[in-house]
């Protein structure tokens, strides 16, 4: 009988608590040379409505067409050919976005340490224990799930500001630093009324109702590289 999950497969699976709130609309994608792991994995997965998919190699893993955004990864940490640390890395450099879950047949801190480095979330021994798994693989697919809302947010958030004028932009930067209107009209040679109208246009522009809520804005968007410079020439 198959208990590779220290799970009795002729047993019906029920959901740990902690996977009342797992995301079923993500996938799972599975990277292992043990097809009967592999099996075992879709099947208490499924059980569990998640999405799977399962390669037998890091190379397959790669040449097929993923939501990177979507979803989480979880991965044998020693394969032939590509290895599940080489992934990781290889993902991390390319920018792909993909939370991820080593495993690995014995207690490695080394290779633990190192997968972490190159983005795992988690880190998990086989023989994989039923509710480890699942609780790893739920924190993944919450943090997975955050990260899409963070890019969402930032995104509107870039778009925002991306209307204001370039003077706008300066004033904003100065605005949420902390700087009286007296002072930023000092600093760039406007009169307060100016300084004030401009405050205005960019509340009603940003939709922000309070100067925190710009504050937020401004740093959100900040990441995502809408201004770095406020030159001092501009009337």
């Amino acid at each position: 009988m198959h208990t590779l999950l220290g799970v009795n497969m002729e047993d019906d699976l029920v959901p740990a608590a902690s996977t009342a709130t797992m995301d079923t609309t993500s996938t799972v994608f599975v990277v292992d040379d043990d097809d009967r792991l592999l099996q075992t994995l879709r099947l208490v997965l499924e059980k569990h409505d998640l999405m799977v998919e399962t390669y037998a190699s890091c190379e397959a893993f790669l040449n097929a067409s993923h939501p990177w955004d979507d979803g989480c990864l979880l991965v044998d940490g020693y394969l032939p050919g590509m290895n599940g640390l080489e992934l990781l890395q290889r993902l991390k450099d390319s920018g792909r976005h993909l939370h991820s879950i080593m495993m690995t047949g014995n207690s490695d801190v080394t290779m633990a340490v190192k997968a972490m480095k190159a983005g795992a979330s988690d880190f998990i021994e086989k023989p994989l224990e039923h509710s480890e798994l699942l609780d790893s693989i739920d924190r993944a697919l919450a943090q997975s799930q955050d990260e899409i809302k963070r890019v969402i947010w930032q995104q509107d958030a870039a778009k925002l500001t991306s209307s204001l004028t370039m003077r706008q932009k300066q004033i904003m930067t100065m605005v949420v630093a902390g700087h009286p209107s007296k002072n930023i009209a000092a600093d760039l040679r406007i009169s307060q009324r100016t300084v004030e109208n401009h405050k205005a246009s960019i509340m009603t522009k940003t939709g922000s109702k309070s100067l925190p809520a710009l504050a937020h804005l401004a740093l959100v968007a900040t990441q995502e590289a809408w201004i770095d410079d406020h030159p001092t020439d501009m009337q």
